[in-house]
């Protein structure tokens, strides 16, 4: 018996594709749907796009029939919008004219009449509410990773004999068959499987004390570059912070793609901001004309056009972050660093008047061709799968893309820990030569004491 998918608004404005996602099944539309993405089409805003695009993709299907008696898809599936239903029984204290009441009606409707009907919704309190009525409820899942556990990481722990060890010292390599790892109660060793780019801390297994730390280059385990290097100042406390240095130092022809993951207080956007200062403002060969930043608390959904002020004045808010960090790298004197509040705020606020920093809104990167830019994409764990897409494909030549975030703080009210952007960033980049990864772990944030502790037991 084929199977009956009923589409909520959110699945296709996140992914106007969706409608060719479910196979030879059956696609319904409830006729609510496309009055809520007709409120969308005139925003300027990424959501406005995929409502746009979705109203494309359906002009073209109604051209081979009528949609409210169903029309065959290409891939053997049917497509049609639901105009019935209206009058089906819900519980009295629900709304009618609720617009996700009025979906489940048409879920409701169409089960009565014997089809095998699933709602399809990132919206998890109408999966709730479907629940109640007995309808099968789920997420849209067609861009979804594996679970936080098990995505990479772009680091491991790996060991040795003392003797190769000595020899990656004195040889500048290892080979990947000489080194091992262990299964997970450390009862038999295993052959490591290796990623390109992949960050590893080598241990020798006689010598506990005794590591080295490398990276896999597609053939051999190999020194990291930069590892005595000391970015505006700042050096690395621990090994991840270590392996970060060495991702964000890498010229942007080798490593344009850097992607860093990791809990709060692991100096994920302190620093991305210390190399990018370094590269603009120490370095004599100056690769990079500016350093720009990107939040997407201001979101592609956000229209951010009737807050006052301009441009710089209306992202403002949300990149305060930003602004603490750099407080900390322009003066990294720390017993002098807030005698003079107002010398402080002048340091950074030359900055930006010179144009060495900018911040910018996410929405307004769309369509342009970033070059020799060093592009700082922070919390990147709020952007959804396409715009993490659409940021990366703007990258021109020179430009570095840093993407940061944890993806254990999403604020996204539609994406989790497996379909958010930085993730997927992460997961389908694994591998490729143009970008380098690192997850941070919990016992690597240098924020403060409390911060450690807090982020060990919370």
């Amino acid at each position: 018996m084929k199977k009956t998918f009923v589409l909520d608004t959110n699945v296709l404005l996140q992914t106007p594709y969706a409608l060719y996602s479910f196979g030879d099944n059956t696609i319904v539309i409830p006729e609510v749907v496309l009055e809520e993405l007709d409120k969308f089409k005139k925003e300027n805003t990424e959501l406005g796009a995929n409502a746009r695009h979705v109203a494309r993709l359906l002009d073209e299907i109604r051209l081979n029939g009528n949609l409210n008696e169903g029309i065959q898809l290409e891939n053997g599936g049917t497509i049609r919008v639901e105009l019935n239903y209206n009058n089906v029984v819900i519980p009295e204290s629900w709304d009618d004219t609720n617009n996700d009441n009025r979906i489940l009606k048409v879920c409701k409707g169409l089960q009565e009449n014997g089809e095998k009907v699933f709602l399809v919704t990132k919206d998890i309190f109408e999966r709730i509410k479907a629940d109640i009525l007995g309808i099968v409820a789920q997420d849209f899942f067609a861009e979804q990773v594996p679970e936080y556990e098990k995505q990479y990481r772009g680091r491991q722990d790996v060991y040795t004999t003392k003797q190769k060890l000595d020899e990656f010292y004195s040889i500048g390599y290892v080979k990947s068959n000489d080194v091992f790892s262990y299964n997970s109660d450390f009862t038999k060793k295993i052959s490591p499987s290796l990623v390109l780019n992949e960050f590893l801390i080598i241990h020798c297994e006689t010598n506990e004390k005794q590591t080295a730390l490398g990276r896999f280059d597609g053939k051999n385990i190999v020194p990291l570059t930069f590892l005595k290097e000391r970015p505006f100042g700042v050096s690395p406390r621990n090994a991840g912070q270590k392996f970060m240095q060495e991702a964000l130092m890498i010229d942007a022809d080798k490593a344009p793609l850097v992607i860093v993951k990791g809990p709060a207080g692991t100096a994920k956007t302190f620093y991305s901001l210390a190399v990018g200062l370094q590269k603009i403002m120490v370095e004599q060969n100056k690769l990079f004309r500016k350093i720009l930043v990107c939040r997407p608390n201001v979101r592609l959904d956000e229209d951010i056009g009737f807050l006052p002020g301009t441009e710089q004045d209306k992202i403002a808010p949300y990149l305060r972050p930003v602004i603490d960090n750099l407080e900390v790298l322009i003066d990294n004197d720390e017993n002098e660093r807030y005698n003079s509040e107002k010398e402080l705020k002048d340091k950074i606020d030359e900055l930006f008047d010179r144009k060495i920093i900018n911040t910018e809104a996410i929405a307004f990167i769309r369509g342009r061709s970033i070059v020799k830019q060093w592009v700082i994409i922070d919390e990147a764990q709020n952007l959804t799968p396409k715009q993490v897409k659409g940021i990366i494909t703007r990258a021109g030549a020179g430009t570095k893309i840093i993407l940061i975030g944890d993806p254990e703080q999403i604020d996204h009210p539609f994406l989790d820990i497996r379909t958010n952007g930085l993730c997927y960033a992460s997961e389908r980049m694994k591998g490729s030569h143009l970008c380098y990864q690192i997850t941070l772990n919990d016992e690597e944030c240098e924020r403060s004491e409390l911060a450690y502790e807090s982020a060990k037991r919370m």
